[in-house]
C-alpha cells in the first residue's frame, strides 16, 4: 500500500516524518503543492527545506496545476524534487515534453464513469509516456482537488482496469474511513491531506501515524 501525505508547507512536520520513519510508520511520499490558489501552497524555499530534511525513504512529490513546462523544471531544479504530479489540465501531448521526470497523473472522477480517464490513458500509451501511478480524487466544479470529498469508491474498484497504472486513492480520507475506502475500492494506494490535518498545510503527527497503521492493515 502506496501512502502520500500531500501538501506540506512546514519545516515542523517534515522534522515529523524523521521521527516517524524511526518508528517505522512513515509514508511512502509526501506532496509539495506549488498551485498558488491552494490554501497547501509552499514556496519554493521551503519546499527546498522541506526536501532537504525529509529522510531518503521519502519520496517529495512536486504537485503542479496548469504551470509551463519551465516553470516546472525550475522549480524542481530548485528543489531537487524528481516526481512531479499533474493535476490540472495538462493535455498528453504537454505530459509528454516532461519525460524526463517520473509522472503521476491526476483525475478528478465523478459518477459519469471512467471513460476521459481511458482516453487519456490511451493517448499517454501512444505517446510513449510511462507512468506507475495515477491519484483519482473527486470531480467538484471549480476545484482541481483537495476539497474533501470522496471519489465513487465502487465505481472505481468495478471500472478501474488492471493493466492502467496503478490506482490510488483521493479524496476525503481519514484515519477514520481509510479501511473502508479501501475495501471499497481496492487501490494500490492512498492520498491525504485534509484528513489529517490541523488546519491547511499544519499536519497533526499523531493522526498522520493512525492513518498509515490503519491504511496498512487494510491492505493485509
Amino acid at each position: 500500500m502506496w501512502i502520500k501525505i500531500c501538501g506540506l508547507n512546514r519545516t515542523d512536520t517534515a522534522h515529523a516524518f524523521l521521527d516517524l520513519a524511526k518508528q517505522g510508520i512513515a509514508p511512502d511520499a509526501v506532496g509539495l503543492n506549488f498551485y498558488a490558489k491552494s490554501k497547501r501552497v509552499v514556496t519554493r524555499e521551503m519546499a527546498a527545506k522541506i526536501v532537504a530534511i525529509l529522510p531518503d525513504s521519502i519520496e517529495p512529490v512536486g504537485l503542479f496545476v496548469n504551470h509551463s513546462a519551465e516553470e516546472i523544471r525550475d522549480l524542481c531544479q530548485y528543489t531537487a524534487i524528481r516526481t512531479i504530479q499533474l493535476h490540472g489540465d495538462e493535455s498528453p501531448e504537454f505530459i509528454a515534453e516532461l519525460a524526463e521526470f517520473n509522472i503521476i497523473r491526476a483525475f478528478r472522477v465523478g459518477n459519469e464513469g471512467l471513460d476521459d480517464v481511458a482516453r487519456q490513458l490511451e493517448r499517454f500509451q501512444q505517446l510513449g509516456i510511462t507512468m506507475t501511478r495515477c491519484i483519482v480524487d473527486a470531480l467538484v466544479s471549480g476545484a482541481y482537488g483537495g476539497t474533501g470529498h470522496h471519489a465513487p469508491w465502487d465505481l472505481l474498484r468495478r471500472d478501474w482496469q488492471p493493466d492502467w497504472p496503478a490506482l490510488i486513492l483521493a479524496g476525503g480520507l481519514t484515519s477514520a474511513n481509510v479501511a473502508q475506502a479501501i475495501e471499497a475500492a481496492q487501490p494500490q494506494g492512498v492520498d491525504v491531506a485534509s484528513g489529517v490535518e490541523i488546519s491547511p498545510g499544519h499536519h497533526d503527527p499523531e493522526e498522520i501515524a493512525r492513518f498509515i497503521q490503519r491504511a496498512r492493515a487494510a491492505q493485509s
